[in-house]
């Protein structure tokens, strides 16, 4: 079994950088977690407008109710069987910001039904959102955002591209300065940017099996529907 990873990019994968294949390696198969560390150069919002819905976002960890610059952080990638039976891979973001932690959930999964990665945002996995992955000519990992789903009990809706976000994130290694470099931007086809990151990091592996998998990384409640 490859990782989710390879599973959407298919023989791209190996065009990526040898430092961001190990990366987006992780897996069941590989049997390795991944936590980066580092600083976010810049961590931004967009207009005022924006706050109601960062707050609210806070509360489950689907967004980052804060802004500022030379922020330290962790992400950790860990890789699960899900009660679905799904291999599935965390991506928790802890934001140190001087008034305590932030944190920006999310786990994924790889769907052969939509083609994708599937995103499941916040704590909660009320947000599933449909990732498409390719390769750049530098190497570096580029996604972007599809189609947004909201799932709540027998709620399943589509998310309106008036109030969605388009997000795209550049991941690419830095053979210069030894380091991760990461890019986020999420922007709204009508109303412009509304959040995003920008900063680099180093990457340290660890055994799965060994260390196990910390109740807090996984999400409090699982959504079958992709």
């Amino acid at each position: 079994m490859t990782s989710i990873f390879q599973q959407a990019l298919g023989a791209d994968f190996d065009r990526l950088h040898p430092r961001v294949q190990r990366r987006f390696s992780v897996g069941l198969d590989s049997g390795e977690s991944c936590v980066g560390r580092g600083v976010m150069d810049r961590v931004w919002h967009g207009g005022p407008w924006m706050r109601p819905f960062l707050a609210l976002g806070g509360i489950r960890h689907i967004l980052v109710p804060r802004a500022g610059r030379d922020v330290p952080f962790t992400i950790e990638n860990v890789p699960f069987t899900d009660s679905f039976g799904r291999e599935t891979v965390t991506f928790v973001r802890t934001f140190a910001f001087p008034d305590g932690p932030r944190r920006f959930d999310a786990t994924m999964v790889h769907s052969p039904e939509r083609g994708c990665v599937v995103d499941y945002l916040g704590t909660h996995q009320h947000l599933a959102t449909d990732l498409h992955l390719a390769v750049d000519e530098a190497g570096a990992l580029v996604i972007r955002s599809g189609e947004h789903r909201f799932r709540e009990g027998p709620v399943d809706a589509r998310v309106p591209d008036l109030i969605g976000g388009d997000a795209v994130v550049r991941e690419s290694f830095d053979e210069a300065a030894g380091r991760f470099r990461i890019q986020v931007s999420v922007t709204n086809r009508r109303f412009g940017p509304l959040f995003g990151y920008e900063g680099s990091f180093t990457a340290e592996y660890a055994d799965v099996e060994a260390h196990g998998v910390r109740p807090d990384l996984r999400p409090v409640r699982e959504e079958a529907r992709a």
